[in-house]
């Protein structure tokens, strides 16, 4: 068997036991989803009626996106969690034992936790429509658009697969990922249009992913407003392709950084 095509087999065996792992300690998947639920009811309804219409766009309309972004980039710290957890317990120790390719831990990980981000989008768009969300585009352009979401939030879980190697400690994963999503998930148009931050957090927000991740999401949701001003700087301008190119370069830098990893973790 090939050096890739063995990867690929142990990759669909690893995602499986993440898979099952999930479904048999059933209160992390429970608090996994409640948390979306619990975003989109908070911003709807205490920050909604304060906020008001953004642009001709109703708030809530406004919102969704900006929470889909915030929540897969959140989610992907399970990666990195996940991945300590297995170094404190030892069972990559058990791994090493066993005639596998050693980046399928990795892969198998990273592959797992978007199942995780499918179910929480599938339960935040569910409680968006509750709340008053619409999708005004075709079906296909909003299937492009909750697959923006996915991929991106794919990238980030390798930089938190990284994390997680090389912290080895669960609640320093937490604690590091906490220090530089929250900052970088609120430091973009996710909750408020960036023409009201002020100067130089507005020439982040501009070219901060999130932002780019969250405004390819509402065009292709269609949830902005017809008519309305192109927004300013190249990145917002082309979203997809500003999300979709931050994607290639997250993967083709911190993959091999977190198999590397890893494979130093597992023989210590």
């Amino acid at each position: 068997m090939s050096a890739v095509a063995e990867l690929a087999t142990d990759t669909v065996t690893i995602t499986q036991r993440n898979l099952k792992k999930i479904l048999r300690v059933p209160d992390v998947l429970v608090f996994t989803l409640i948390s979306p639920i619990m975003f989109v009811l908070l911003f709807a309804f205490v920050f909604g009626g304060a906020i008001g219409d953004q642009g001709g766009v109703g708030y809530r309309e406004f919102l969704i996106a900006g929470i889909f972004a915030q929540t897969v980039v959140f989610g992907s710290t399970f990666t990195g969690f996940s991945l300590a957890e297995d170094l404190q317990k030892g069972i990559v120790d058990r791994f090493r034992s066993l005639p596998m390719s050693p980046g399928a831990v990795v892969f198998g990980r990273t592959l797992a936790d978007v199942g995780i981000n499918v179910l929480s989008l599938v339960v935040m768009a569910l409680t968006g429509l509750l709340v008053g969300w619409r999708i005004r585009t075709s079906v296909l352009e909003a299937a492009a658009g909750f697959l923006v979401l996915l991929v991106f939030a794919y990238a980030i879980s390798w930089v938190m697969a990284y994390v997680g190697l090389l912290v080895r400690t669960p609640e320093v994963v937490n604690n590091a990922s906490f220090i530089v999503i929250f900052p970088l998930t609120f430091s973009a148009n996710t909750f408020v249009p960036i023409e009201t931050l002020p100067g130089p957090l507005r020439v982040f927000a501009e070219w901060n992913p999130v932002s780019s991740v969250t405004q390819a999401a509402r065009e292709l949701f269609g949830n902005t407003a017809p008519g309305a001003p192109e927004p300013e700087g190249w990145a917002l301008q082309h979203p997809v392709l500003y999300t979709l190119l931050w994607a290639a370069v997250i993967v083709a830098v911190f993959a091999p950084l977190a198999v590397r990893q890893y494979q130093r973790a597992a023989s210590r």
